[in-house]
This record gives structure tokens, sequence and C-alpha cells, in this order.
């Protein structure tokens, strides 16, 4: 008796989001918004992709709210850092979409939905020596969140990244991060902390994780109760199996989940929004620099964001523009070893910009400014570590740096300090000579790194690399440094500590190629009919560099706005 095949279930609906990002939930909450039935389907048990676990600051010049605070920038200057920046690989039409449609996007989401924004202002772009850089009013980021707004929906969404946060407690970036850097230092400081953590114990108690959400867990959480106010129809652990296409047009999806395959129709076509391909081996190991067997790169994204939404769209006729000047969106990363055996990664933002820290490859010479911007670090990495040896490095301080601003996962005074040396994850020495031993790095070498640092480092001074010569390098030191240069200062003090940094990324670079309206174009440059892709499955805007921080979620944001709007059509 031949068996019987049963029909996958149906769902039919405008709109498809493949992905719950950033990217992938600003398309839908925008078309639902503007009157389209709208399902987002996610690979994971958990919404919010590599945005939850991120910095969650956006790039967006002309902002409302940089406008609101007197800042009125010629709408050129942007124009004029991206086109210097970029080079050959500046795409005027795309760029001028992104730049167009930035500050829009930020009002249409701070009038209509829960995503509020908080500025900014003061932070300048990365390369503050290249004509066109804006030293205020280019990012936002999201409000800070209670997720009791969110009620049930919380429990579906993503936690902050282990690395970043405190027993669970996400640290916002600016002052409440200062606040954490500087509690042994100032009252203010102090007071300030003890009520952030005193709230997050009473919230583990009661609720067994962070309810006072920042960063990027903000913006999922924020954008996530816009979606379901707009009645989208969210669902997790839903992996896009293959698109539905019908004469050259894509018109949904396949999805599987735990009960059997869903047929889910899409009149206005299907949004790729799954993140890019950071966890892909067989990627990485055909796209990145020195990377022979894919494992040479320590990915910050979740292990889900690994190429699906780009596999998706080469089937329906897409391409991977692989011309952009890095695959990847580099950051340099700590392997973690957590002690219920599991790893992570912690990528090193904060403390590279701060005095009395070095950055050296193998062979103990230093290779970068370190208060530049962690693409810049990791490129000049890869770059210059010498051939035929793992890419790696070596981020050194002193036990002053170590107890005031922490290193790495190793987490500044009061958290003790011994178990990082214990597992492993630092070495330490009580002489340069003796830490170099540790690191496998020639002790004359060091020593005479350390030397001639700390020479120049008592005038406040780096004639090697010039650190502490730009705003973004200024912003990246220590304000409460007593010395000239808020990013120098000797390393002196022992017992002497280093961490062991790799390459490592917040997402790709490299995507399908997509044109002004976030449509995936084919070889022929035509819109392939009903696709369009967001965040990192779509070719970077910024053509592979890194201008400024908020570049990867300012544009995600954006032309997912872009695209939601265009699938609504006339609607919008």
């Amino acid at each position: 008796m031949a068996s019987v095949q049963t029909q996958p279930r149906s769902i039919d609906c405008d709109l498809l989001v493949v992905g719950s990002g950033a990217s992938g939930l600003a398309a839908a909450v925008t078309a639902a918004f503007h009157g389209l039935k709208v399902v987002v389907v996610e690979k994971a048990p958990v919404f919010g992709g590599a945005t939850a676990w991120s910095g969650g600051w956006m790039w967006a010049p002309g902002n409302p709210l940089a406008r609101r605070a007197g800042i009125h920038e010629d709408p050129q200057q942007p124009r004029t850092y991206l086109k210097n920046e970029l080079g050959d690989r500046y795409d005027a039409t795309r760029v001028d979409a992104f730049l167009d449609n930035a500050p829009e996007m930020v009002s249409f989401f701070e009038k209509n939905t829960a995503l509020q924004f908080a500025d900014g202002n003061a932070i300048p772009d990365v390369h503050g020596k290249v004509a066109g850089a804006g030293t205020e009013g280019h990012q936002v980021i999201a409000a800070p969140y209670d997720a009791r707004e969110l009620g049930a929906l919380n429990k579906r969404l993503r936690k902050t990244m282990r690395e970043t946060s405190f027993l669970g407690m996400p640290i916002m970036a600016g002052a409440d991060l200062g606040a954490f850097l500087s509690m042994t230092r100032s009252p203010k400081s102090f007071l300030h902390v003890t009520k952030r953590f005193l709230r997050h114990l009473r919230d583990l108690a009661f609720h067994r994780r962070a309810m006072h959400l920042v960063n990027g867990v903000a913006l999922i959480g924020r954008l996530a109760k816009s979606a379901d106010d707009l009645k989208v129809q969210m669902i997790e652990s839903a992996p896009a199996k293959r698109l539905l296409l019908e004469g050259g047009t894509v018109c949904g999806a396949v999805v599987t989940t735990a009960d059997g395959d869903i047929e889910i129709r899409a009149a206005k076509g299907v949004v790729l929004a799954a993140g890019g391909f950071p966890n892909d081996i067989g990627r990485r190991k055909a796209l990145f620099p020195r990377t022979p067997t894919g494992n040479e790169h320590l990915a910050l994204p979740p292990e889900t964001c690994s190429g699906d939404g780009i596999t998706l769209g080469e089937s329906a006729g897409g391409i991977l523009d692989t011309s952009v000047a890095s695959p990847a969106a580099w950051a340099p990363v700590s392997r973690v070893h957590h002690a219920d055996g599991t790893i992570g990664h912690f990528p090193h933002i904060i403390e590279r910009g701060k005095p009395g820290l070095i950055g050296v490859l193998s062979n103990g010479k230093r290779f970068v400014n370190e208060a530049d911007g962690y693409y810049d670090y990791v490129a000049a990495m890869v770059a210059q570590a010498p051939k035929g040896e793992e890419v790696h490095s070596w981020l050194v301080c002193d036990h002053r740096f170590q107890r005031l601003y922490g290193l790495g996962y190793a987490r500044p005074f009061p958290i003790p300090v011994g178990r990082f040396v214990r597992n492993g994850y630092l070495k330490r020495g009580a002489t340069i000579e003796e830490l170099a031993k540790a690191c496998g790095i020639p002790p004359a070498a060091l020593a005479e790194t350390v030397k001639r640092f700390n020479e120049h480092a008592r005038q406040g001074t780096d004639p090697d690399f010039g650190r502490g010569s730009t705003p973004y390098n200024r912003k990246m030191g220590d304000p409460l440094h007593e010395g000239p240069n808020p990013c120098v200062a000797p390393i002196q003090q022992g017992p002497f500590y280093a961490v062991k940094v790799m390459p490592g990324s917040f997402g790709t670079f490299a995507g399908l190629k997509t044109n002004e309206h976030a449509q995936v174009v084919s070889a022929t440059g035509q819109p392939v009919a009903g696709l369009y892709a967001v965040g990192t499955d779509m070719a970077s805007v910024m053509g592979g560099f890194y201008p400024s921080g908020g570049i990867n979620l300012g544009p995600a944001m954006t032309f997912g706005f872009i695209a939601g709007r265009h699938a609504a059509g006339p609607m919008a």
C-alpha cells in the first residue's frame, strides 16, 4: 500500500521576513505599519540574532536627535567622508539611498513605534584626519527599555551576550559604562553602579534575567514590541528551507518547524535578514584572509548566523558580492573558557584606547595605533603578523591598568584576577621578560618595545603611531587620566599581564548584491522579483570598510526600513 504524502501546512501573508535581527524586524515593522500582513521566521529558538549581542549603535548622520540638539551638518559632509573612505568602492546610488533615508528611518520609528532613541552626539567618526569626518551627531542608540513592557514576549528574546555582561547585566555604552569604569574613583559613579547592580539582583530573583535592557537587547526588545503591537506573526525555531518561485518571482518559502514543514506564501515577496555567514566555515575558509581551515576566526554572532540567507538568495538567482575591501567586519577577539566547559568570545572594544596598554605581535613589536577602531586593529594584525604563523597579537598592560580598566574578560577591581591566570586566559609575569616568556614572545624584543613606549608615554606622546591624535582616539581614552594624553601612560607597575587576541568579526561584509531599494539583483544587474536582502545578508554599503561605529546597524535599520516600505508599494 502506497504511503500517503502529506502536504505542508500553509500560511498566507503579504511579506515574509527570514531572520529577526534589527534589519529583519525593521523591515517587518515598517511593512506592517503600512498595512501589510507580515510573518517573521527565525532559525534560532529566540529572536534577536546578532543584534541582541551588539552594542546597539547606529550610524545615522542628520538624524532628528542631532538636529534637536542644534547640530545641523551639511548633508554633503558624510558623503565627502565616505567618498574618501571608500574610494573606488563608493556606490553613489546605494550610499545616497542610505544617507537620504537614515534620518527618515529614525523619525519614523520615533513617531510610530515603541522604538525610542538616545543620542550619540559626542561620538566622533573613527578616522578624524580624513576629510569630511564628523565629530558629533552621527550616532543613535535605542533608549533603555523595561522588559516588563514585553510581557510574555520577553522570554522569547535572546539575552545579552554572556561575555560582555556582568552576571547577565548588560552595561550601556556611554555614561553607564563610564560609571562602571570609574566606580573606584568617583562616589557618584559608585552610587550609580550600586543602584544598577541591586536592581539587577532583584530582577534575577524575580524574573531570572535582566529586565533593564540596554544596547542591542534594548533595540531588539523595542522592535519586537513594535512588531507585536502591529500583529506581526513571529515564529521561532523555524529555519527557511527553500524559496518558492513562480515564473521567476519569489513568492514565499518552505519553513521547517518542530511540527513539520510550513509553506508560507508571501504575495509581496521575501526579505532575507538571516545574519550573513560569519559561522559558515566553508565560506570563511574560501573568503577570509589567512584562514586556511576556516577555524582561525572567532566570530561574535550566534552560531545560527551561518549563511542561510545567502544560500537562499543564490538559489533564486542572486549573487554573492565578494568585491568588498574586507569580507568581514573585523574585531579583535579573545577565546574565553568558561567554568561550565563552554567556550565564549570576548570582543576587545573598550580597553585598547585606555592609557597604559599596548598591542604587540608574536615578535614583540607594536604594529598599530591601539586606540583606533577595532576594524583597523585586526586589519593591521592580519597584514603584519609574521608569515607562516597563526595570526594573533597580545594586549599587554601592568597591574594598575588591569585593576582600573580590566583586560578583556578579566574584570577590573574588585573582581579577583587570579582565576583568569590559573585558567590560562591571562598570562602574568613579575617582569616584562617573564611575561614575554609566558606568551612565547622574545623577551628582549618585548622589553625594548615597552621601554621605548614608556619613554614617550611619560610625556603623553606616541611618535610611532600617534595614539591620542584624533577625536575618536581621545573619546576611547580615559577622561579622568591625569596625564596630558587620555590614551597614553607608561607600563611600569608589576605584575604584568597579557591576553591573546585573534581575528574575529561582528559579522560579514560580503553579501548578496542589492540595489538602492534593497532588492537582490542577479548577475545581469536586474532585480530578482520579490526578493530583498538586508543587514549582513546584503553586501555592505560601506564597501567592506569601517569608517565609523554603527555602520553595521545604521544601514541594517535603514535598508530594512527601505525594503519594508518598497514592498508596501503605493501603501507607503
